[in-house]
């Protein structure tokens, strides 16, 4: 069947590096998600070791819709009996539309639920569905006038990963905070800082990829209740994969400084709830004190924005000691997300890659500032 992953919109490419390695064709790349070729076992695998998907939807059918008739008669027309049991909650839980004759989310989600249900009606002979048993939030897509719809299998999305119970004001989602990683050459082997770190998201990720530990191992999904329609057994064979590939063992140099001595608190608690506490040192630090005596290390990490105009100054003075320290790190890399415009300028010099990235409904850049490579000798060294 198809199945389809919506991420955050400029992360496609990483999405689709990780569903590939996962086993799976990729059959179409849009902004913001990814469709892919999948069974049953491929939705217990993707929610599980994706770090990057948002969630992962079954795609029910996709039709051409410009009038309201269009939509009622084109969702009716879909198997709904296939996925959706006598007793299942049902419901459009979110409609988004793009440059499209249809643009009511509130319509069209009232319009798709009265489809489903006379469609279902002619399967099950009622008047009434009690929808007292399993969820079934249903999820549609309109981009110039395509209509694509598909079931929810995550419920609450993937970059709730479970470990995060206390965050910072603005903390970075967990599934861009991977994201972030991935699109760096760093592996356990390399020195990891972030000087930013706040509730710690970006070092807990960084130590979880090192441990091999999948991100969805500790959390639940509602389609684990659809038992007519994925087996418990591929959960269990899934959960046991998962399970296999962990090692905690690992050495590693993973660091997270904040000024803030409560939210350096913080972030151990999550540290340890994620089971990585060993493999992180976080420490109450000001970014003026950065300092590393070691080579080659990584600095990646989510500073202050200045988004409010009263911020902006400091804010830009901020940028300015971080420019200062890291040119004192001897052959680092930097890897920040801002959507602070004077970013470069600040710093002290221009970013030798720049992507843009949708931080939700905040354009964000990230800025890669990248260091020299180990000589060969060193790389070595690291991978023994």
């Amino acid at each position: 069947m198809e199945l389809i992953a919506p991420c955050h919109f400029g992360l496609e490419a990483v999405l689709k590096k990780e569903i590939i390695d996962l086993g799976y064709d990729v059959s179409r790349v849009e902004d913001g998600r990814i469709t892919f070729i999948g069974d049953e076992e491929a939705v217990c695998r993707v929610n599980v070791f994706s770090r990057t998907a948002e969630r992962i939807l079954i795609k029910v059918g996709s039709f051409t819709a410009v009038t309201f008739e269009e939509l009622f008669e084109g969702t009716k027309a879909l198997p709904w009996e296939e996925y959706i049991p006598v007793d299942g909650k049902f419901w459009v839980a979110k409609a988004a539309s793009v440059k499209s004759k249809l643009f009511s989310p509130s319509d069209i989600q009232s319009i798709m639920k009265k489809a489903m249900v006379e469609r279902m009606k002619q399967t099950y002979p009622i008047v009434r569905f009690e929808e007292t048993g399993a969820s079934f939030p249903i999820r549609v897509f309109i981009m110039k006038d395509e209509v694509t719809i598909g079931l929810d299998t995550t419920g609450e999305s993937l970059h709730k990963r479970g470990y995060r119970k206390l965050t910072a004001k603005a903390p970075i989602a967990e599934n861009l905070a991977a994201a972030l990683i991935m699109l760096t050459p760093w592996h356990e082997g390399r020195i990891l800082v972030d000087p930013f770190c706040g509730s710690g998201t970006i070092p807990i990720e960084a130590a979880m990829m090192a441990a091999n530990m999948a991100p969805g191992m500790n959390r639940d999904f509602l389609s684990q209740q659809w038992e007519h329609l994925i087996p418990k057994r591929d959960w269990y064979d899934c959960m046991d994969e998962a399970n296999d590939l962990v090692d905690t063992s690992v050495k590693t140099d993973i660091q997270g400084y904040d000024i803030d001595k409560d939210m350096v608190a913080i972030a151990k608690e999550n540290a340890r709830l994620a089971g990585v506490e060993h493999m992180i040192h976080f420490q109450a630090r000001d970014v003026a004190e950065l300092s590393h005596a070691k080579k080659y290390g990584f600095l990646i990490t989510n500073p202050p924005y200045g988004e409010r105009i009263s911020d902006k100054e400091q804010v830009g003075q901020l940028y300015r000691i971080i420019g200062e320290r890291f040119n004192n790190l001897d052959s680092w890399s930097l890897y920040l997300i801002t959507s602070y415009e004077n970013a470069e300028r600040d710093i002290g010099r221009k970013a030798d890659k720049n992507r843009k990235i949708y931080n939700g409904m905040m354009k964000t850049y990230y800025y890669q500032f990248m260091g020299p490579k180990p000589p060969k000798k060193d790389r070595q060294n690291e991978k023994a």
